[in-house]
Parts: structure tokens; sequence; C-alpha cells
């Protein structure tokens, strides 16, 4: 009957052990995945052209978002046609914004952060614009 009693006990210390350094890795493999996916930056770069517009917009997060349009002509998809090189990113914060709004249809170098996922207090798109590099007036066209 001793043999009964201390064999219990030890199973369910070695269950609550296993289950304990399930969870442990179970926390720490989803704090490592939400990271990775919302928090690593992915890539960063500069972007050039024309700024077509930027504005603050949202539901409940109000966010700055912005589209540059690039020089050169690109196809969608085979044999429909070209349109433009468009580049829509989100704003890190306000003073970029306020910089941006005053200056519409001006041509801008802007450095950028590309990040796995979007969330939603950071802005709609997975580029996230954080310096301003060079203002300058567009290119008059030429003909």
């Amino acid at each position: 009957m001793d043999t009964a009693q201390t064999s219990s006990p030890k199973k369910s210390s070695t269950m609550k052990r296993f289950l304990s350094w399930f969870l442990l890795l179970a926390v720490l493999s989803l704090g490592g995945f939400v990271y990775f996916k919302y928090y690593f930056v992915f890539g960063e770069g500069v972007k050039s052209g024309v700024l077509n517009y930027a504005v603050k917009k949202g539901n409940i997060f109000k966010t700055y978002e912005g589209k540059l349009i690039q020089e050169g002509i690109r196809t969608q998809t085979t044999g429909s046609g070209l349109s433009s090189n468009e580049f829509e990113f989100s704003i890190e914060n306000d003073s970029i914004f306020h910089v941006l709004e005053l200056n519409s249809g001006k041509a801008f170098d802007l450095h950028y952060k590309e990040y796995h996922g979007v969330l939603p207090w950071r802005g709609n798109t997975r580029y996230v614009v954080d310096k301003i590099i060079q203002m300058r007036e567009p290119k008059s066209p030429t003909m």
C-alpha cells in the first residue's frame, strides 16, 4: 500500500513539471512569433518619388498614411497595359506627417522600415516611413 501512495505524488510532480515547461515553451514561442511578425525590421531602404498624398485616417486608431508616385512604368500583369509605380506607406510620427502634408506634389527621398505584419496603431501598411532624406521640386517633363 505504501508503493501506491508514493507513486501517485511522483506522477503528479512529473506532470506538473511537464506542464510548466510546456507552458513556458509555448509563451516563449508565442512571444518570439509576435516579435518576428510585428516588431522585427525585415528590411529598410529609401524610396524616391513625387508625393501624391499624406492623410490622417482610421476608425479607432488614427494613423498617418501616404503615397509616393515613382518614376518609370511597370506592367501589373502580362498584357494588361502600363501603370505607374506607387509606394503606399504609413508615417511614424506627426512631425514627418506635417512636413509631407504641407509639401504634397514635391519630390521626396523617404527612408522606410519594412515589417512582416501590420499593427493597427502603427499604420495600414508594412512600410513605415521614419525619416525624410531629401525634399526637392519635381523634375518637369521634357518633350
